[in-house]
């Protein structure tokens, strides 16, 4: 089944300040045939537009380059632009995932649970990916907004060569090592029975996963939210139609329950591995893999890259470390209550998609208007984008409260587990407005390259509230999934509060990649 990966639900540079003058390693960056040639780009072209640099071969991709917003009402429009197809990809993929839950649930509370244990470890295995591409989104905003196309393109390819090698080691690892994570998560026998299968076949997907998400992350640097929107679209409407014919048997199809449902998943992301790649060479969104040279390792762009990427990796390895700890610690509560669980965390994903949209925007416009000097222009943009992102957050919040029940009955008929999940989604309503602000201040601060605290606001809230109260609160207190869930509230209110402050210091206006 399609699970979502989730950039976010998580949330990574220097705590050192440069000089807020124009770092040498953005001046030497800048395409010397640009410098002199600026006056004659047109800078009227919308994001939907390419601009055309033909001259050198390091440009001659179509590039999504626009003058920076500069009024409220043109900022607003920049992130919508940037906002709608993000979210539309995103709420695509949460649709997906919560049909295929629904699908799944049609078998039973321990094909949920099975499907359950396995999305956090695949996750964890993951973060270092999902690193990976925060450090190549933040490079190539950055170097779009400095005008250095070449150093874009540099930027796409060693990620992708990297993303390669180690999604190759990852899946064949995972493979074999499906049955040993399955039993430290606590998984029940009949959970065992199917959960090693779905594992087994969606981690020799990773490889897929990564090399798509790594050419996902450099378009949107570049200011293409809407390729990746439209593959990873077409992908999932595809996993649908597939989980539905291997989970039941239909079109001719062998009835394959559970592991059809990972088959279908790992089919789709190679699908849009497949629609990826050459959009990618071609250059025609942004992004050009088919310039010359590039593919050897190249340890100053790697450094680039990794200098904003290994806080976010560790940042990742912490949140999914604590995630996989804190499933653990729910599912010791049996396997119908870790089912309620899991449902929840299906419906919940829908409601990370407005912060999550509204975060890839931020780090979009933090990055390039940070690349073209302006940190004023960033912190304006990051602001609004903020705003807006709480406004739709409220609105999620309220139907959240006041629908729960309604949207777990289409989950699973069982009157105790429709109770339970409904009651934990109106907790979670609560904690709607510290989600948004940590999702998009985390994404603009990625955008500057401050990857250090998201880190930090993920360990303080993940392992020093999330984890440690879930534990107190269900063994000590005895309070079962309702107190996971006032720990997961409390989670993100930490977050929230953490990254506020840093943004509100003003240190990443400072920094660049």
């Amino acid at each position: 089944m399609g699970d979502v990966i989730t950039s976010a639900e998580g949330e990574g540079g220097s705590l050192s300040e440069p000089e807020a003058t124009e770092p040498k390693n953005i001046r030497q960056s800048r395409d010397p045939h640009l410098d002199r040639n600026d006056h004659h780009e047109d800078h009227q072209h919308s994001i939907s537009q390419a601009v055309e640099l033909s001259n050198t071969p390091a440009t001659s991709a179509r590039v999504q380059s626009e003058p920076l917003p500069r009024t409220r009402s043109e900022i607003r429009k920049r992130v919508f632009t940037l906002t709608a197809p993000a979210l539309g990809e995103m709420f695509l993929m949460s649709f997906v995932s919560i049909v295929d839950m629904m699908m799944v649930g049609q078998l039973g509370a321990a094909a949920i649970a099975a499907v359950g244990l396995t999305i956090q470890p695949m996750l964890f295995l993951q973060s270092v990916f999902m690193a990976l591409n925060v450090g190549t989104t933040a490079v190539v905003a950055q170097s779009i907004g400095a005008r250095s196309f070449d150093s874009a393109n540099a930027a796409a390819k060693q990620s992708l060569l990297v993303s390669l090698v180690l999604g190759i080691i990852i899946s064949g690892g995972s493979v074999i090592g499906a049955p040993y994570v399955l039993k430290f998560m606590g998984a029940d026998p009949d959970v065992m029975k199917a959960g090693v299968g779905y594992f087994q076949v969606v981690a020799g997907g990773i490889i897929f996963n990564c090399i798509g998400m790594s050419i996902a992350a450099a378009l949107r640097g570049a200011g293409d939210t809407r390729t990746p929107m439209i593959v990873n679209g077409l992908a999932n409407i595809l996993n649908i139609f597939g989980n539905y014919a291997l989970i039941f048997g239909k079109f001719g199809m062998p009835a394959l329950g559970v592991f059809g449902a990972g088959l279908s998943t790992t089919a789709s992301r190679g699908i849009a591995t497949l629609l990826f790649i050459p959009i990618a060479i071609n250059g025609r969104r942004g992004i050009r893999l088919a310039t010359p040279g590039g593919w050897r390792p190249d340890r100053s762009m790697l450094s680039r890259i990794w200098r904003v990427g290994w806080p976010a990796a560790l940042e990742q390895f912490v949140m999914r470390g604590g995630h996989v700890l804190y499933a653990r610690v729910v599912a010791g509560l049996g396997t119908a209550i870790f089912a309620s669980h899991q449902i929840g965390l299906n419906v919940l994903s829908l409601t990370f998609l407005p912060g999550q949209a509204f975060s890839i925007a931020a780090t979009t416009l933090v990055g390039q208007s940070l690349g073209a000097d302006d940190p004023a222009e960033a912190e304006t943009c990051a602001r609004e984008t903020h705003r807006l992102g709480l406004i739709v957050g409220g609105i999620t919040a309220a139907i959240l409260f006041a629908f729960g029940r309604q949207i777990t009955w289409l989950y699973i008929k069982d009157p105790v587990v429709i109770a339970d999940t409904a009651l934990i989604l109106k907790i979670y309503a609560l904690a709607q407005p510290s989600q948004s602000t940590q999702f998009i201040l985390a994404g603009a601060l990625r955008g500057a390259g401050d990857t250090k605290w998201p880190l930090y606001s993920t360990a303080v809230g993940v392992w020093g509230v999330r984890l440690l109260l879930a534990i107190l609160f269900i063994n000590a207190f005895g309070w079962g999934l309702v107190g996971a869930w006032i720990a997961l509230d409390l989670d993100q209110m930490s977050r929230s509060l953490v990254l506020s402050r840093r943004f509100r210091a003003g240190h990443w206006k400072q920094m660049r990649v």
